[in-house]
């Protein structure tokens, strides 16, 4: 159940999912504390790893570089793959069910901030292999 007084959340304090590219710490979501038009988190990237290429089906993604450097890809409407370097403070914006991915091509880790919209989307990452719950504070 949701906690609707959790309005000042840190990754810290909130479960994650853990990946053999990363971690996503979601931060604001139906289940952290009731959000209901968005959910987003924080994106830990060690260097080297990245998220391969997908998408979220009926949902928009918004990808802030908090730190770090890396290439991002987004296909454009006929499927080409469009691919820039990024770095703090570049914000990215993912259309509706578009494909990305995000690599961390730097010697430092790669820190992003997500927003799905709707919510939702994020969720179907635990159907991955590699998925696991890491807890709160690890």
């Amino acid at each position: 159940m949701a906690d609707r007084s959790k309005v000042f959340v840190y990754p810290k304090d909130v479960s994650a999912f853990g990946f053999d590219w990363g971690r996503l710490a979601l931060t604001v979501a139906p289940e952290v504390n009731g959000a209901e038009r968005f959910s987003g988190g924080v994106v830990d990237l060690p260097p080297g790893k990245g998220h391969t290429r997908h998408n979220h089906p009926g949902a928009e993604e918004i990808i802030f570089v908090i730190s770090g450097n890396g290439e991002q890809m987004i296909e454009d409407e006929k499927g080409n793959p469009v691919v820039a370097k990024v770095g703090p403070g570049c914000t990215i914006y993912v259309p509706e069910s578009r494909f990305h991915s995000t690599l961390n091509t730097g010697d430092q880790p790669m820190q992003l901030f997500v927003v799905y919209s709707p919510a939702g989307p994020e969720l179907a990452l635990r159907e991955l292999p590699d998925f696991r719950l890491l807890p709160a504070g690890a």
